[in-house]
């Protein structure tokens, strides 16, 4: 028998799913705010995150498994279609990123750049630049923030 609140009911799920955008994990320990504050940054910029807590020692475990060297550490790391987001990255470096799909392992943003997003306001930042981290180890500049 057809049932068109069930089918109703159906296309609106379907639609939804269709408009997520690229889903990402972010692997964060529980009590780090400005790695929520990012991830917060991340859904409104149409990424689907999901958040996973762990401990420091596992995230750097994890970094180091997915390439990231300790040098260019952030405090979170994230995966989105198979490259690792290695903290403060802003989304448009990351749209650019999955749009030009470079073969290496990611982005990272060294450290804890004040103004970077998650990091308070952008109206006051700091300079930093967005690391592209190749799979031999390379790292080269992908973009450059200036200070404000």
């Amino acid at each position: 028998m057809f049932r068109p609140l069930g089918l109703a009911a159906l296309f609106a799920v379907t639609a939804t799913a269709a408009l997520a955008g690229p889903a990402m994990t972010v692997a964060k320990d529980p009590s780090c705010g400005c790695c929520t504050a990012w991830a917060a940054i991340m859904e409104r910029a149409g990424y689907d995150v999901a958040i996973e807590h762990t401990t420091y020692d596992a995230l750097d475990r994890l970094k180091a498994a997915r390439g990231i060297p300790a040098t260019l550490a952030g405090c979170h790391t994230a995966t989105v279609q198979g490259y690792t987001i290695e903290g403060h990255v802003p989304a448009a470096d990351i749209d650019r990123l999955l749009a030009e799909r470079p073969d290496a392992v990611g982005l990272a943003v060294p450290g804890m750049p004040m103004g970077s997003p998650g990091m308070g306001p952008e109206s006051s930042r700091d300079a930093y630049d967005v690391l592209l981290v190749m799979k031999d180890g390379t790292v080269e500049r992908f973009a450059h923030h200036p200070a404000r």
